[in-house]
């Protein structure tokens, strides 16, 4: 069963408690700032020149305190996981204001996942990297790009899925039997899902690792790991909204 001891679970839009005082922000960027890195880590497949991964934990850093103003209680066992979402939707914002990824780059994406999708069939079984680099008529650096880019469009991730779910069952009011509620439900969803699938799931939300890194664990290709997230979220989905 997956541990469910991290901190990108849900989180909602609405606080119900204003801080009575004003927070220590020192204190809290030398406490919590691990979230930002935890977060970065997990978007630093899409930085680029117009968004570094230094870019992307000075914005994450502006988003934790904001997360903290507006918490206010950031010794509440709580607000890492509300702090999460706030980072995390601080990056993606900047993110898609940039519009990093240019026309010519997501039809090499679209043209990559086409690919894919068509050895899958003609072969009966995934295809590897070098298949899919071959079919591509491309080297293997190209091939990462483009599968970087795949991976930019994929913007969806644990904590927006219960945030949304979350939203849709108790109308988007925040208080700790809601985030219990949330918690249990995706306690039970995870308990359906295959051992593999909780693993993966486990190594990139809880472990950190990326994309490159889990396919090597799993033995699976890079394009493979990035389908079975996909398909993860999308079953949690449905169980949490069952």
């Amino acid at each position: 069963m997956l541990d469910m001891n991290f901190q990108d679970g849900y989180v909602d839009t609405e606080v119900s408690t204003a801080p009575s005082q004003p927070i220590d922000e020192n204190r809290l960027l030398a406490q919590h700032q691990i979230l930002v890195k935890r977060v970065v880590n997990q978007l630093r497949v899409h930085a680029n020149q117009h968004c570094s991964i230094e870019d992307m934990q000075q914005i994450g850093l502006i988003g934790l305190l904001e997360a903290g103003r507006r918490y206010g209680n950031v010794d509440d066992p709580q607000f890492p996981a509300f702090a999460v979402c706030r980072i995390r939707g601080s990056i993606l914002d900047e993110l898609r204001r940039l519009d990093w990824r240019s026309r010519k780059t997501r039809q090499q994406a679209h043209e990559l996942n086409d690919i894919t999708r068509d050895l899958t069939r003609a072969l009966g079984r995934q295809p590897t990297d070098t298949e899919i680099i071959k079919a591509l008529g491309t080297d293997e650096r190209d091939y990462h790009t483009r599968l970087s880019a795949t991976l930019a469009g994929e913007m969806q991730s644990l904590d927006q899925l219960l945030e949304n779910g979350a939203e849709s069952q108790f109308d988007g009011h925040y208080d700790g039997t809601i985030h219990e509620q949330m918690r249990m439900s995706l306690e039970t969803a995870l308990s359906q899902l295959s051992k593999r699938d909780q693993l993966l799931l486990t190594l990139f939300y809880q472990h950190d690792l990326n994309l490159h890194e889990i396919a090597l664990v799993l033995d699976l290709t890079p394009p493979r790991i990035c389908q079975l997230h996909k398909q993860a979220l999308k079953q949690l989905n449905h169980y949490l909204s069952s």
